[in-house]
């Protein structure tokens, strides 16, 4: 088994999204009191859509995201609290998933050592689960509205997460959120409705442009809805 630590050794540069030309997506807007503050918490999906998220909720809500990657559910875990910091927040959109459903062998030559026949898993479903049980705890005690957001889809031929296994994940949290009376976002099945058009390329979990603009649009709708109630 691949330990969450192992996991973020293994995953690319690329992956972990750090470089300046993603720096838009970490500048958060200056908080204006009159508006609702909205916190995004995920991985790269999430920060590919950050931006569109804000422009298309400009004027009706401040919309700021975690300062990195979320990576896997367990790593949130460690950072939660830090994330979260003082502020008062109105509502959090939150997902992990993909990093978790991912399998990593330190000897593969594929992009984050990605290998789902020779890899290990980075968290079992006992480990998502629990993992995610003490995040959805933690988010309650904000009082904030909290919209969970499904993992989008695992294409054919992706080298080192398998078909399906994000459905299987989404059950999990899908249970939680019913459970606690959790707002939940389909982002999967809205991803869907568009693939493979909207996939970078072939194999690849990620967006075109005008993928994560597609995405960034179901995205805020979630939250409109909840900010005009």
């Amino acid at each position: 088994m691949l330990n969450s630590r192992g996991a973020e050794g293994l995953a690319s540069q690329t992956e972990l999204y750090t470089g300046k030309e993603f720096s838009k997506a970490f500048a958060n807007p200056e908080d204006d009191p009159a508006r609702p503050d909205i916190l995004l918490i995920g991985d790269s999906i999430s920060i590919g859509y950050t931006v569109d998220v804000r422009k298309k909720l400009k004027g009706r809500a401040d919309v700021f995201r975690i300062p990195t990657n979320g990576k896997y559910a367990a790593f949130g875990v460690e950072n939660l609290d830090q994330w979260l910091g003082k502020r008062k927040w109105d509502v959090i959109h939150f997902n992990w998933g993909l990093w978790d459903i991912c399998y990593r062998n330190p000897e593969s030559k594929n992009q984050g050592h990605r290998d789902k026949e020779k890899g290990s898993l980075t968290a079992t479903p006992e480990q998502y689960r629990k993992s995610m049980d003490a995040i959805v705890a933690r988010l309650k005690q904000t009082d904030a509205v909290l919209i969970w957001c499904t993992t989008t889809p695992v294409p054919e031929f992706e080298a080192g997460r398998k078909v399906g296994d994000e459905i299987r994940y989404n059950g999990i949290v899908e249970e939680i959120a019913i459970k606690h009376g959790i707002r939940i976002n389909d982002l999967h099945s809205h991803a869907l409705l568009k693939l493979p058009e909207v996939q970078k390329k072939k194999g690849d979990v990620h967006f075109t442009n005008e993928g994560y603009i597609y995405l960034a649009g179901k995205v805020a709708q979630e939250i409109a809805a909840v900010i005009s109630e």
